[in-house]
């Protein structure tokens, strides 16, 4: 007992080293130095494959009890997993010229041939110990298929490559030093840095308070406020399966207390993680590789993603407001409910940086990089001024080590992803996959972009959101694009199904996870949480073929959209809850359904039409609700 509490301790020791070497590195890049983007690459690479091996050592990951020869044993493969990662890396690092040089000439030594390889199997098996074997055997199917794809006649056969070919592409700024992984070094960590220190700073407290004492008193209060948590949570995490683990953990037994189905409990709040994602102006780790595969910037996705997310979050709350009515239930008690003004009182820390980082990213417009440098240093420094939630070098420290221990997912998914993009770039089978939903969908648009949908679907299953979005974008925009489809809601269309990926039967992290929580069969949550999402899954439709919902011109017609954003949101919950203050009749579902396709059409009649079926259906229901209670009151 005592060597192992003594090897922990050493580990834990590294750890702490290499994470504040990474804040240095990462934070130095954009502030007193600036590496070339291939060696700070490998830098990022490197930091991140030893903390995937620190973290996750190989004795975890063996379910039955280790012996403690076979402990050391695991220990032994660990440490030489981790020499080797630091070798290869270093010798990109020393030798940077002469590898960039054997790159740009595709000149492949035997140095970079035997390091290729040990690189290759490094990121297989990191990938493996983050995400599990899902994207490890994806990567290894795209090598077979660059190796021997001569033997696979009609549209998807190539030439063949040989394995030193392969593995020059891998090793190269085309695979695991590519864009995926460029993106988790140049954004990822910093915004994972900023979520790391509003958290140690109590942010996460502030959040949760905000979120009760807005919502808490009203009807089925605790499921929205697990909403508006969720999305709050949301916008500095951008990691579903996180959001569920840390709000669900406090939410879903409030729901379920409070008289919600266990199923539902668990449901809305995976729905409403997820939805954090997509929420900006911190969203995921995929919306940052999405600006830099589109070539725009962050705040350009941030605005084209913000009506998607209004509605998205707008129905949610809708759906939890109307299970409220049909289950007649009550909001929390006034003893629980914090004072809105004391909670917002204690966010300064919070409000400060989020401010600061939408200023410089709109306003400035500065890089998301530079921006989330000055929110970061922002917490600091108010932290410091905070006399009940003082910044210490303990939790400045475990800033650090949280962002240290979010960027192994984030590592393991990019660079795994980056040999299933070399090997797309390679054999062009990301042309030949979309040629081939062009011709099935017999170039028609939506029959094209719902296959696209299912590839999303399938591509997506038990994979984190950026890694199913690297490959479905590899693969499924260049049909979008070819079919007159705008090529930044053609990817915003492949990364909505990736995040929705996350709560999508039959595998759904993300339900999995709040189903544990909610101690509920995972399919059940799983299905639940599809009808209280479905506006997730209408939404990428709605962009795809009708830009006026991600592009603004701050117009009539960008007016006219948002009202039209707001009326779908409320007539498709009515419409699948079927409840309206009371419950409603199967001819006012089918009208507010009728209401949702007239006003998501970009044409004014159409729009208004809706508007006013709407607003007749709706109020209808109102002023029959209000005339019972005034019955019931006299």
């Amino acid at each position: 007992m005592e060597n192992k509490s003594t090897y922990q301790k050493v580990v834990q020791g590294i750890v702490i080293a290499i994470a504040l070497f990474a804040v240095f590195i990462h934070v130095g890049n954009y502030t007193i130095f600036t590496l070339p983007s291939i060696l700070f690459y490998a830098w990022h690479l490197m930091i991140g494959l030893v903390l995937i091996f620190l973290y996750n050592p190989l004795e975890k990951k063996i379910k039955k009890e280790v012996s403690p020869s076979m402990k050391t044993v695991c220990r032994v493969i660990d440490w030489i997993l981790i020499a080797l990662t630091i070798g290869v890396s270093l010798y990109v690092i020393i030798n940077f010229d002469t590898y960039v040089a054997d790159m740009q000439n595709n000149k492949l030594t035997t140095e970079i041939y035997v390091l290729g390889i040990i690189i290759t199997i490094l990121v297989l098996e990191g990938g493996r110990r983050t995400l599990g074997i899902v994207l490890p055997i994806v990567a290894i199917v795209a090598i077979l298929y660059g190796l021997f794809g001569n033997l696979i006649p009609g549209l998807f056969g190539h030439r063949g490559y040989n394995l030193q070919r392969v593995i020059l592409s891998i090793f190269s700024d085309r695979g695991v030093y590519g864009t995926p992984i460029g993106t988790s070094a140049t954004n990822v960590y910093l915004f994972l840095l900023f979520a790391a220190y509003l958290n140690v700073s109590g942010a996460d407290q502030i959040f949760q308070d905000i979120a009760i004492a807005l919502a808490g008193k009203k009807r089925g209060g605790p499921a929205k406020m697990a909403v508006v948590a969720s999305a709050f949570f949301g916008m500095i995490s951008g990691s579903c399966v996180a959001n569920v683990v840390s709000t669900g953990a406090f939410t879903i037994p409030l729901m379920k207390r409070n008289g919600y189905q266990p199923r539902f409990a668990g449901a809305v709040e995976a729905v409403a993680s997820t939805g954090g994602q997509i929420m900006p102006p911190v969203m995921g780790a995929a919306a940052f590789v999405l600006a830099d595969v589109v070539g725009v910037s962050y705040t350009e996705v941030c605005i084209a993603a913000a009506l998607p997310a209004v509605m998205y979050f707008v129905c949610l709350f809708k759906m939890v407001d109307l299970e409220a009515i049909k289950y007649d239930l009550k909001g929390l008690p006034e003893e629980d409910i914090p004072k809105l003004s004391t909670a917002l009182s204690k966010g300064l820390k919070l409000f400060v940086p989020l401010f600061i980082l939408l200023f410089m990213m709109i306003a400035l417009k500065a890089t998301p990089m530079r921006s989330a440098i000055w929110a970061i240093a922002s917490i600091l420094i108010l932290s410091l001024f905070d006399k009940e939630n003082r910044l210490t070098v303990k939790k400045f420290v475990d800033g650090a080590v949280s962002a240290a221990h979010s960027m192994t997912s984030v590592v393991g998914a990019c660079s795994t992803a980056g040999i299933v993009v070399a090997m797309f770039s390679m054999t062009g089978l990301g042309l030949k996959f979309s040629n081939f939903i062009v011709q099935l969908g017999g170039n028609a648009l939506i029959p094209s972009l719902i296959l696209s949908m299912l590839v999303c679907a399938i591509l997506g299953m038990g994979l984190p959101t950026t890694a199913s979005y690297i490959v479905v974008a590899t693969a499924v925009a260049p049909a979008l694009t070819s079919l007159g489809v705008d090529t930044l809601a053609a990817h915003l269309f492949l990364f909505y199904f990736a995040s929705l990926s996350a709560i999508t039967p039959p595998v759904a992290v993300a339900s999995y996870a709040a189903a544990g929580i909610a101690q509920e069969n995972p399919m059940k949550v799983g299905f639940t949480a599809v009808k209280i999402g479905i506006t997730g899954f209408i939404l990428p439709f709605a962009f795809a073929l009708n830009n006026d919902y991600i592009i603004f011109n701050f117009d009539f017609q960008t007016l006219l959209t948002w009202v039209s954003g707001i009326v779908v949101s409320y007539a498709l919950a009515c419409a699948l809850q079927g409840y309206v203050e009371g419950k409603i009749t199967i001819f006012e579902r089918i009208g507010y359904l009728i209401a949702c396709g007239l006003a998501i059409t970009p044409y004014v009649i159409p729009s208004v039409a809706g508007w006013a079926l709407f607003g007749v259906l709706y109020g209808f229901r109102q002023i029959e609700a209000k005339k019972k209670r005034a019955a019931a009151a006299s």
